[in-house]
């Protein structure tokens, strides 16, 4: 039997918002965790990142909660704003058509514009454990009545120590409440916190070949700390990548690396902790556009970010856990287009490389000479049939580009390609921009 979301038990209210925004069928995720939530009980569930966790939980939050009540009756945790604004425009898609409201509220914003906003009783409060926290004490915030409670991306959350804040948030929501935990890696600490704050959880696993997505094709580079650079730009210029996230440790290693990008003549820019909301939000706005090629990030980026047309990954700085190699890498592969991550490392980082190939059971194959794929705008033709959106994406109906779109992604190269380029005929198409 074909599941379909009206099988799921979905209202046709919300499968007609869904299929307005070209969402057709459920994910595996979704076809798991919406029937055991509809039901009210709690759920642990794993699931890669990129296969839907975000419908999979607020649709069935949108089935249980009454518009007639006007108190804060969800609420959903994530570790970062990007996460937390990406999944309120998910939330208040489907919202709108039932009379719910949703609100997102994280650091950054103004504290007296959120104050004002929460005074019209929101429905469903999405935001990041801080500034939750900062309006409880404040009394803005009342939690008594919330009984849907989710825990997103909640091996994040743990891993940069938001567990303090978040027992005490869960603690401050009723009784007699029903808790969610989606999780794309689910360590002993998610465990331990799911025994203590959950009744009964429903466990659910997602199971693939890999532990990361099969659609990534996953190399490593042995390199020094000398050459590293050089062999960053060779791989762009070698793999042309429609859009590519570079990922480091630290701020200032981001900062350094997009310093000499740009020196080089790449169109790159930075993202990290140092830069104001406003000028994050403008970068991802670039990047999103594909106004920019390369963003280099610290691991703010990897939180969830659901960002189309990220052909490649490259991990200038290899992370020193699993949890964070899935993460970055899951930028890419989305909604079952392919992607390439590249690890590169260094002598002394090789008990790095084996822990992450021990967590993901899988051995990273050493770097190969490229086929020249290019992933640019040229020549990139509209695709010939609709493509479900990625769950975890905003939703958004899709427009066709206009025949003069101006939008052109700058290559890697210094100069524009020639008609006698040899890439101008590649086979290799630029990934169909997904609906939302």
């Amino acid at each position: 039997m074909t599941m379909t979301f009206s099988t799921l038990g979905i209202s046709s209210t919300l499968m007609d918002t869904l299929y307005q925004n070209g969402i057709n069928a459920p994910t595996r995720i979704q076809t798991e965790a919406i029937p055991v939530l509809l039901s009210g009980k709690d759920c642990v569930a794993q699931a890669q990142t990129g296969t839907g966790k975000t419908l999979a939980f607020l649709l069935p939050i949108m089935e249980k909660l009454n518009p007639q009540v006007s108190s804060p009756q969800a609420l959903v945790i994530t570790p970062t704003r990007e996460l937390a604004l990406q999944i309120t425009k998910v939330a208040a898609t489907l919202a709108t058509p039932l009379g719910l409201t949703v609100l997102s509220v994280f650091g950054g914003q103004s504290v007296d514009s959120q104050i004002k906003k929460l005074k019209g009783h929101p429905h469903i409060i999405i935001g990041t454990p801080g500034r939750l926290l900062d309006h409880v004490r404040r009394k803005t915030i009342e939690l008594a009545n919330i009984s849907k409670l989710v825990l997103d991306e909640a091996d994040q959350m743990l891993h940069i120590g938001f567990l303090p804040d978040i027992e005490e948030l869960i603690r401050l929501t009723a009784a007699k409440r029903q808790v969610m935990l989606f999780s794309a890696t689910i360590p002993s600490a998610i465990r331990n916190l799911a025994a203590q704050y959950m009744n009964k959880p429903i466990d659910i696993r997602i199971k693939s070949s890999n532990v990361t997505l099969d659609e990534i094709e996953q190399v490593v580079i042995h390199t020094t700390p000398q050459e590293k650079l050089d062999k960053l730009t060779q791989l762009i210029d070698e793999y042309q990548p429609y859009l590519a996230i570079v990922f480091c440790h630290t701020k200032d290693q981001a900062r350094a690396v997009n310093l000499s990008l740009n020196q080089r003549g790449y169109n790159a820019d930075e993202l990290h902790g140092d830069l104001t909301p406003a000028q994050r939000k403008q970068v991802m706005r670039r990047f999103s556009e594909a106004k920019l090629q390369v963003l280099v990030a610290s691991d703010i980026a990897a939180r969830g970010l659901d960002i189309e047309g990220v052909t490649h990954v490259f991990n200038y700085d290899i992370p020193h856990d699993t949890e964070t190699y899935i993460h970055r890498i899951g930028r890419t592969g989305r909604a079952g287009e392919k992607g390439l991550a590249i690890t590169f490392t260094v002598p002394g980082e090789e008990r790095y490389l084996a822990q992450i190939q021990q967590g993901i059971r899988a051995s990273l194959r050493n770097h190969r000479a490229a086929t020249k794929k290019s992933f640019s705008l040229e020549n990139a033709p509209e695709p010939k049939t609709k493509k479900i959106a990625s769950s975890d994406s905003p939703l958004r109906k899709v427009t066709k580009k206009p025949a003069s779109h101006g939008g052109i992604n700058q290559r890697s190269r210094r100069k524009p390609k020639t008609e006698n380029s040899s890439t101008k005929n590649t086979s290799a198409k630029r990934p169909a921009r997904r609906m939302k």
